[in-house]
């Protein structure tokens, strides 16, 4: 059965020179309607005008799974670099496009009320910006003039994001070989630091006291030793020292004795005595 040819085949000629030669897939079997070789050309050809595998499948009347097939057949590897180099001219010429709006702007129609009234010239500020940050990126970034990392371009800001992550896979695999001996050795050094600090920090506080403030001192201190000690001697006088003036506890009450059942209220005599107000009171 002979193909017929798709009306929306029509399509724009690529320059001589731009596709690199490459060597159709070999077939088995040669077929009028199938991959040809003048057919893989022309499906190459569409593919680096429209940047879309559908679109240059429809210009060759075949179909896509058809195109991704003969890509996977053995003796394709020159028919796979001419399809990466024909995306490789389409993006080439997105960006042409690109350029063309963000320095020409482009025309947007007017509507009102569903029906067309003109139209107006728009300049893509973001897109400008975006193609400026891109291709000058130690010029431009933010809207300004800056240095370091902050100028990087999209290609430089994965890259970095890849080191990232790589730099805390190792610091992490770093972490994990550490013994529980050093972790203990570290916070050890940690403890000892804080405690020469207070140290410093109390020496230079004594410093700054008088000659009378620091015999006070001592004396207090003297004093407290000594009692702690006799406290300590003896638990009779430790416990009634808690129970003393100063104490802060309160003193325990006493237990009910065992079997204690609360009284029962005696009962109350009848009344037998009325007054005037009472009367009142009933009769209201």
């Amino acid at each position: 059965m002979t193909r017929k040819k798709d009306p929306r085949t029509a399509r724009l000629p690529v320059p001589a020179g731009e596709l690199p030669p490459f060597t159709p897939v070999p077939r088995q079997y040669v077929r009028h309607d199938g991959w040809t070789p003048e057919r893989q050309i022309a499906f190459i050809e569409a593919l680096a005008d429209t940047g879309s595998v559908e679109a240059a499948c429809k210009a060759v009347d075949m179909s896509q799974a058809g195109a991704y097939n003969l890509r996977r057949q053995p003796g394709a590897e020159s028919f796979r670099k001419a399809w990466q180099a024909a995306l490789g001219l389409d993006v080439a010429l997105v960006e042409d496009v690109v350029m063309d709006r963000a320095h020409n702007s482009f025309e947007e129609p007017l509507y009102s009320y569903g029906r067309l009234i003109g139209t107006r010239r728009r300049y893509n500020d973001r897109l400008l910006m975006f193609i400026l940050r891109n291709r000058t990126p130690e010029r431009f970034a933010d809207g300004k003039r800056v240095s370091g990392m902050g100028g990087l371009n999209a290609v430089g800001q994965m890259e970095l994001e890849r080191v990232k992550k790589q730099w805390r896979a190792e610091w992490e695999a770093e972490q994990r070989k550490v013994s529980p001996a050093e972790i203990r050795a570290s916070i050890d050094r940690k403890i000892e630091e804080i405690r020469l600090r207070l140290e410093r920090e109390h020496a230079a506080k004594w410093a700054m006291l008088s000659a009378e403030t620091r015999a006070a001192w001592d004396a207090f201190s003297a004093l407290r030793d000594r009692d702690l000690d006799t406290i300590k001697a003896h638990p009779d006088l430790r416990r009634n020292l808690t129970r003393g003036p100063f104490s802060t506890t309160p003193e325990p009450l006493p237990l009910p004795p065992p079997r204690y059942h609360k009284p029962k209220p005696e009962p109350r005599a009848p009344r037998t005595e009325w007054t005037v107000m009472d009367d009142d009171f009933g009769k209201a």
